[in-house]
């Protein structure tokens, strides 16, 4: 059970409900996917031997949004399980969001770049630190959201906090990898991007089937 809103919770910062943060959030969401898409033009005018040669060169523009819009929704998929636990926000949950929402929006523009240089190494690097700056600010945003037990529902688990932290945290070793690699094996850097969604369903399907950590994992997306 949570303890009830102490002094030190709210003085000199007002409480709120969520729903205006909650909704900015996927409006921004929304927004990213929509950009990722329009990254994917279709030639005009080509006869058939033309077109297959135009639409091999869009591949690594389209690998680039299939990774991208997986990642984007797996960054949505956990927003939404952590404020599905909030009950009130306060300034610094405002803040901290919007400041999650910022490497959130440069996705797609880390997707253009990747997608027309798939085997640049800094065009790989960038991707990476883009997602590796979005998945610590989400940790961050987590970290003080639990660190602030009144903002959150009465039922909220300490170790359901921790196992959403740990497995918000593990794609960045995944990502930090696809960095290292970029330059000697770009393929195998952009599969490692790709990776990351997999591995993370998996990683919730795996603690879903362990009797020890079945409760805390059926509350994650």
């Amino acid at each position: 059970m949570n303890a009830e809103v102490s002094p030190s919770d709210v003085v000199g910062d007002r409480l709120a409900k969520p729903d205006r943060v909650v909704a900015l959030s996927d409006g921004v969401f929304a927004i990213v996917i929509t950009l990722l898409v329009l990254e994917v033009a279709v030639p005009d005018n080509l006869a058939e031997q033309s077109l297959r040669s135009s639409l091999e060169e869009l591949r690594p523009t389209l690998a680039a949004w299939v990774i991208s819009f997986l990642i984007t929704g797996m960054f949505w998929v956990m927003h939404r399980d952590l404020f599905s636990r909030v009950q009130s926000v306060n300034r610094g949950v405002v803040w901290l969001n919007l400041l999650y929402l910022l490497p959130v929006s440069l996705i797609p523009f880390a997707a253009s770049v990747l997608g027309k240089y798939p085997d640049t190494a800094i065009a790989l690097r960038l991707y990476g630190a883009i997602m590796i700056t979005a998945t610590l600010m989400r940790l961050t945003l987590n970290w003080y959201v639990v660190r602030h037990p009144a903002l959150l529902w009465p039922e909220e688990s300490t170790d359901r906090a921790r196992l959403a932290a740990a497995i918000m945290a593990a794609p960045i070793l995944v990502y930090a990898l696809a960095m290292v690699v970029a330059a000697a094996m770009p393929g195998l850097s952009i599969s490692l991007y790709l990776a990351v969604p997999a591995l993370y369903f998996l990683l919730v399907t795996l603690l879903r089937a362990r009797p020890g950590t079945r409760d805390e994992a059926d509350e994650l997306s």
